[in-house]
């Protein structure tokens, strides 16, 4: 039997970092943080002081990254070239490029291809913007995870304010909205929802409520 792919879709803010990393936990899936891989091209991108239209300079420091993703006592840890930067890649800083960087043809093409090699001979359950429409669009279960724009910029307000991280609710409500335009109208894998995808909306869903639907889904299309 060939590896196992469960693709899940969303705008940002709607919890599928957190969701993907519970439910891949419970079904022994191998979890793919997308959103982190392009927050590494940024944050390498402001440490070079490389502007979004340098694509020359970009596609040289894409030549040489270094991304890895490990699990160390139950946390997600990110190593850029080498350097743990699990933090340093939620910045402020970096939330404020981190879209237009992801709409970046050469940054994307690279991410891709990098996110299938992880992908390789595993049973993965991957997230992001592209994942059941671009990456893997043979997905088995493809999973759309939605939530309205107010309730994902306040997770991400409380978010911010347990990791230490000082934005207001309506800077981040603001920048929730610009990514959502950006990733939808995007001429390199726009965010959708891929026609075989199941809709779930987890406004007032619970996280607990939100794992439990999708392990069922999962359970169901996977015999």
């Amino acid at each position: 039997m060939s590896n196992i792919i469960v693709a899940i879709d969303g705008p940002a803010g709607a919890g599928k970092g957190t969701i993907t990393k519970k439910v891949g936990e419970k079904l022994n899936l191998v979890n793919i943080d997308t959103g982190a891989m392009y927050r590494c091209v940024a944050l390498e991108m402001i440490r070079k002081n490389i502007k979004l239209e340098e694509i020359d300079k970009i596609e040289q420091i894409l030549k040489c990254i270094e991304i890895e993703l490990k699990e160390e006592n139950g946390q997600q840890i990110v190593l850029l070239n080498g350097e743990e930067v699990t933090l340093a890649i939620r910045s402020k800083e970096v939330n404020e490029i981190v879209s237009q960087v992801s709409h970046i043809v050469i940054v994307r093409k690279t991410m891709v291809e990098l996110q299938r090699k992880m992908a390789e001979s595993k049973n993965i359950i991957m997230e992001g913007r592209d994942i059941g429409t671009n990456v893997f669009p043979n997905a088995d279960v493809k999973i759309y995870l939605d939530a309205t724009p107010e309730e994902r910029a306040m997770r991400r307000y409380k978010e911010n304010k347990e990791k230490g991280i000082d934005i207001s609710y309506d800077k981040i409500l603001e920048n929730v909205k610009f990514r959502d335009n950006n990733d939808m109208t995007s001429s390199v894998a726009p965010l959708k929802r891929a026609q075989d995808a199941i809709y779930i909306d987890s406004t007032n869903m619970s996280i607990e409520e939100v794992i439990n639907e999708i392990i069922k889904i999962i359970n169901n299309n996977i015999k």
